[in-house]
This record gives structure tokens, C-alpha cells and sequence, in this order.
């Protein structure tokens, strides 16, 4: 399949599909089940690259995983659990950040673990050394080589600490769980992440014998334990890929019902939505976005870590408001690199214009750090087609939406990596009547 799709713009997207869980949540459960000495079952799974990686990586580690696609059904038997062959992990791993999150696990199941230079959007920092330090806490012994990070469990085995993160960082916040609940003693983590991802694994870390008690000012006390067992849990839905449908009924005028969306994941998304002159519905297994007609409205908007507004969902809803009347400002204080994507918007002829200034109400920890992290987008401006590339996983995304606002007939280039995390995204652009098609590179 060649990755270059063509997209007949100017068409609403009208119709209905289903999104299913949450690709910020899934991977993060299955790497949870290797802490287990029984299988677990995880429901609700959606056939997304990310998740295929996962499943490949557990597989060389000696876990048997099964995996119902149809059914979004997945059983994971981690009881022959084994040391992996550092060449299969590194070609399996390198396009993914995942494998930084199987090393608590591993450290506890075999006393070693090993990850390679690691991927992902290049969307901004997110530094291995972080991790590495707080595994370091725990008392695991960290060799840097260049061929990847070794690691293994002192004799005495993983203890209890107190981690105190800079910022509310997922990916630390993760790390943290996952080495704490089979760690000797107490961990208490302060400044941690609380999005709804983070507290569905704590629901599957409870379901399997862990002991951990979030509290109100961001801190969690995990007590660790000396056995876990397997789970059956049903994921969480997608409120990225519901937010990014919903931005894409906004920007082409339509009409889209996403099945799967919850109300409760995204109250920040669905209050900023209607501010702009969009509309909904809640109903009772889902969501309808449209556009209720009219003009749209131009709005000041700063991204932040949950209950904020959600940092991945920016990009998609940046492309609705070229379409706005007047001025929009958006302050990304998150990651200081996601506003890469808006060069292919200004070569279809959105006004956007990028800065290095704290353009929102407070300053940020990158206002002094010449990163370009505000965005003034000036509207409404007609998007016309073009020849684009995809940068990253949610730029992608939003590109797309943008070719189908735009007049004309776009060519979008590696729009693969769009697959990492929106499941079968082509056939549901057709169910919603996008005149998509893949053609020859």
C-alpha cells in the first residue's frame, strides 16, 4: 500500500463511526500484564500500530498474545516471561517510546531489562534520562552502551522512594506506577499526571493486587506488593480520536456521530467546541459533533496538562479555526514543538503565524527557551489544496482534515503513520463520504 492518499476537499463530513479505546491507555495496559503471574483479558482494544508493537515486543519477551481484532479482544499469558534478543527488540522498538515502560516490569519479572535508541513524533522533549533517574530511584543499575540502555535489579531487589516530577509528565507518571507496585516498601509520587489514561491503569494495577491511593493535590501513594495477578478490564475510549472527528466535522461544515465518545473524558474539549460555534449532542452511546451553520468564533486558548485542555487535541481544532472569524490564540505550554505542523496550512493558504512569546495568561516553562509554542491564526481563510507531508502522528491528522476542508484535490504523503494511533481512519473516512483514494507514489 503506497502512503501517499488523494483527497477531494470541500465536501462536509457527514455519518457515523465508532471509536474504540484509548491508544494512550491500551499499550500501557498490556505492559502491565507482564507484572502479572496469571493472564490477563483486555477488552475494547483497537487495531492500532502502537499496539501491534506492543503485542510483538511482549511476544519476543516470551508472553503469549492473542489477539481478537474483530472483537477488540485481548488475552495476555506473561507466565513463560523470558530475556528478549537485544537485535529483535531493537528493530521492533525503535519506532516506538513503549519500550522505556517495560523495564519496571521486566526489572521485577527477570532482574534485567534492555531498550533501544527510542522514536516517536518529533514533537518535543521527552527525555529517556528522566525516565532512567526515576528507575535509578528504585535502585536499578543503569548501563548506557551504544547499543542501547542495559539495566538490571540490584540483589536485595526494587525499593520503595519518593519521586518528585518537575512537571505532570504521562510518560514519568506511568514509569512510576508500573516499577512501584511490585517494589519493597512505599512510593510516593508528587506532581503526577492524573489524565484519565493514568487513572484506568491504576483501575487495572488495583484489579491485580496493587495498593494505590491517589490523593487530591496530585500526589499518589503506591504500597508494594510481592505478587500481582492477571486482570479483565475494558479500556477506556479514545477521547483524542473522538476530539480530532469532531474538530473535522467543524472545519468541512458536517455532520459526524462518534459512537464510543464519552462525555466525562471530555468536558474541557466539548465546553472550548461550543465556544467556537460548534454543536452536539450527548446521547447515550456517543457523540454528535456538527456544525450548526453560521459563522464560527475566533478564541484565545491555552493547552495544559488534565483537567486542561488536552495538548493532542490543539492541532486538529487549530485547522476549524482558520475558518473563524477574527483572531485566535493558541498557547501550547505542553509540548514546545507541536506547531510544526501549520507550515503545510500556511502552503494551503491558512494566515498563521508562529512565536516564541508566552502569547497566553500565564507564562510558561518554554517562554524563555526561543521556542516558537504560540500560534495566531487570523480567519476566516479559504483553505486550498496541495502537496503535503504528514510530520507526525496528530499533524497528520490534522493535515488530512485540512485537505478536506480545502478546494481542490490534495495529495497527502506518508499518511501511514496516521495508523499508529486512528484505527482503520480510510474506512471511516468513507463512511462519513470523504472522496479519499491511495494512489501511486
Amino acid at each position: 500500500m503506497t502512503s501517499i492518499l488523494e483527497v477531494e476537499g470541500g465536501h462536509p463530513l457527514t455519518g457515523s463511526i465508532t471509536v474504540r479505546g484509548a491508544k494512550n491507555f491500551v499499550p500501557k495496559a498490556m505492559v502491565a500484564a507482564l507484572l502479572a503471574t496469571t493472564p490477563s483479558e483486555l477488552y475494547n482494544v483497537p487495531l492500532i500500530r502502537d499496539v501491534d508493537v506492543v503485542s510483538n515486543l511482549m511476544r519476543l519477551h516470551g508472553a503469549h498474545v492473542d489477539f481478537d481484532q474483530d472483537r477488540g479482544v485481548m488475552r495476555i499469558d506473561p507466565s513463560n516471561v523470558e530475556v528478549a534478543q537485544r537485535s529483535d527488540i531493537d528493530a521492533l522498538g525503535g519506532s516506538s517510546r513503549i519500550p522505556i515502560l517495560f523495564c519496571g516490569p521486566l526489572l521485577h519479572r527477570m532482574g534485567e531489562a534492555f531498550i533501544p535508541q527510542l522514536g516517536g513524533c518529533n514533537i518535543g522533549g521527552r527525555p529517556i534520562d528522566f525516565h532512567l533517574q526515576i528507575l535509578r530511584q528504585f535502585g536499578a543499575i543503569v548501563d548506557k552502551r551504544s547499543d542501547g540502555i542495559h539495566m538490571s535489579r540490584p540483589a536485595e531487589g526494587l525499593r520503595g522512594t519518593v519521586v518528585d516530577l518537575p512537571f505532570p509528565s504521562v510518560g514519568a507518571t506511568e514509569q512510576t506506577l508500573l516499577t512501584a507496585v511490585r517494589a519493597e516498601g512505599v512510593t510516593i509520587l508528587r506532581g503526577a499526571a492524573v489524565e484519565p489514561e493514568i487513572m484506568d491503569l491504576i483501575n487495572v494495577l488495583q484489579k491485580m493486587g496493587a495498593i494505590i491511593s491517589p490523593d487530591t493535590d496530585r500526589s499518589i501513594r503506591i504500597e508494594g506488593v510481592k505478587e500481582l495477578v492477571g486482570y479483565r478490564h475494558t479500556s477506556l475510549p479514545d477521547r483524542i480520536e473522538a476530539a480530532s472527528w469532531g474538530a473535522a466535522a467543524l472545519a468541512t461544515g458536517g455532520d459526524v456521530y462518534v459512537q464510543g465518545a464519552r462525555q466525562p473524558d471530555m468536558l474541557t474539549f466539548l465546553n472550548t467546541f461550543r465556544k467556537v460555534g460548534g454543536a452536539f449532542d450527548i446521547e447515550k452511546e456517543g457523540i454528535r459533533f456538527y456544525h450548526p451553520g453560521g459563522s464560527l468564533h475566533s478564541i484565545a486558548l491555552e493547552t495544559a496538562v488534565h483537567p486542561g485542555f488536552m495538548t493532542d487535541w490543539q492541532q486538529p481544532l487549530v485547522v476549524a479555526l482558520t475558518q473563524a472569524d477574527g483572531l485566535s490564540i493558541v498557547h501550547e505550554t505542553v509540548y514546545e514543538n507541536r506547531f510544526g505542523f501549520t507550515q503545510a496550512l500556511r502552503q494551503m493558504k491558512a494566515n498563521i503565524q508562529v512565536y516564541r512569546e508566552c502569547l497566553g495568561g500565564t507564562p510558561c516553562r518554554f517562554g524563555q527557551r526561543n521556542f516558537y509554542h504560540s500560534a495566531v491564526i487570523s480567519g476566516p481563510t479559504p483553505l486550498q489544496a496541495a502537496d503535503i507531508t504528514v510530520p507526525d502522528l496528530r499533524g497528520g491528522f490534522s493535515h488530512l482534515i485540512a485537505a478536506l476542508a480545502a478546494t481542490g484535490t490534495s495529495h497527502v504523503a506518508g499518511i501511514d503513520v496516521i495508523s499508529r494511533g486512528y484505527e482503520h481512519f480510510l474506512t471511516k473516512l468513507r463512511q462519513l463520504d470523504a472522496r479519499v483514494q491511495y494512489v501511486d507514489d
